[in-house]
């Protein structure tokens, strides 16, 4: 639940064109604090060269599924999602979700999703790789595959 503290800004310089949507899988809006397969919600954001805006809060809550339906559940709620960003994610939910056209992304220690945004935004206006290139429209000819989430 967001608490009356919770402050999600924006920065944003009017409609982002060409942004990436990205999610966060946070326990408090503010922190990217959540294993995948535990998140109950993702935050997830616009992102493009001239910052960022927020999009809306996904609700991924499995507690009443078993097994590989959670997995699926939490793959179908994230569609669209071009990046994800989460504490840990097991191999087989990563390769699920890579199959699913999303880049998960770990951070292993609590970070503020703000920071991570500030960064994303500084990355693209300054060399992308080439998958982020793809996603937001920019020309590359390299392969946007990120073949070290493949084995876990």
């Amino acid at each position: 639940m967001m608490g009356e503290s919770t402050k999600i800004s924006v920065e944003t310089t009017g409609k982002l064109e060409n942004a990436m949507k990205v999610a966060f899988a946070s326990k408090d809006m503010e922190t990217v604090n959540a294993h995948f397969g535990g998140a109950k919600e993702f935050v997830v954001y616009n992102v493009s060269k001239d910052g960022y805006e927020l999009n809306g809060v996904i609700k991924s809550d499995t507690s009443g599924l078993t097994g590989d339906d959670k997995t699926d559940f939490k793959v179908q709620c994230l569609e669209g999602i071009n990046i994800m960003y989460v504490e840990s994610i097991g191999g087989t939910a990563a390769a699920k979700v890579i199959r699913a056209g999303i880049n998960p992304m770990k951070v292993p220690d609590p970070r503020r999703i703000e920071e991570i945004l500030g960064e994303l935004v500084e990355m693209i206006n300054g060399n992308p790789p080439p998958w982020v290139k793809r996603i937001i429209n920019m020309e590359t000819k390299e392969d946007p595959r990120l073949a070290r989430w493949a084995v876990e």
